[in-house]
């Protein structure tokens, strides 16, 4: 499958951020999202992943197919590594497999036992990357992914990146670093900053009544 993005504009807090954007990935591609803080990263990410609409433009890829990961980690404290990927991998409807082969991917698998609640913050972080490999979803949405990862670890997300392209799966990153990603293309978001407009000038909710 392909994902395309067709004169995208995206809005936060009632001000466009970003307009005329557009880009496709094909099977195997991954794109690198850069720009300052504040230029709409996040925001196009969560449009892509359907968490907010856009305000014009067309995103074509069916909504199952996308897996977001977010600045949060998303995990149940309470529950052990192992049942966390396993409570995930069950909603989409994967087995036991898909579990350990999820937690040996990240370097969990020692951890399996261990409560999210116990774990450091780069052991959180690895966990909650590893709810990706038990989505069985090809489009991953990264939101500045190696946050709390140490060098090592950075490294290891990049070669479970590299596998998901291998095995046709896309990627579309938000990040400040190398990952060393020769599949990746750059889109500096700079160029498509609409400068703070108004979403809807005169209308208190910015998407009521939005172009798409």
């Amino acid at each position: 499958m392909e994902l395309k993005v067709t004169d995208l504009a995206v809005a936060r807090g009632g001000l466009v951020v970003l307009r005329g954007l557009g880009f496709a990935l094909a099977p195997g591609q991954a794109l690198v999202l850069r720009g300052p803080n504040g230029v709409g990263k996040t925001t196009l990410l969560r449009t892509l992943a359907g968490l907010q609409p856009q305000l014009a433009g067309e995103i074509s890829a069916p909504p199952e197919s996308l897996a977001y990961a977010s600045h949060s980690d998303g995990l149940k404290a309470v529950l052990t590594a192992e049942e966390n990927l396993g409570f995930w991998a069950a909603i989409h409807g994967l087995g036991r497999d898909a579990v350990e082969a999820a937690l040996a991917a990240m370097n969990l698998t020692a951890l399996r036992t261990r409560r999210a609640a116990d774990l450091s913050a780069g052991q959180k972080r690895r966990l909650g990357l590893a709810r990706l490999l038990v989505t069985g979803r090809p489009v991953w949405l990264l939101d500045e992914p190696t946050v709390s990862l140490d060098a090592a670890s950075v490294a290891l997300f990049a070669g479970v990146v590299r596998a998901h392209l291998a095995a046709g799966g896309l990627a579309v990153i938000a990040t400040h670093i190398d990952l060393g990603l020769p599949e990746a293309s750059l889109l500096e978001l700079a160029p498509f900053v609409s400068r703070g407009q108004p979403a809807l000038p005169g209308l208190d909710d910015p998407f009521a009544g939005a172009l798409s």
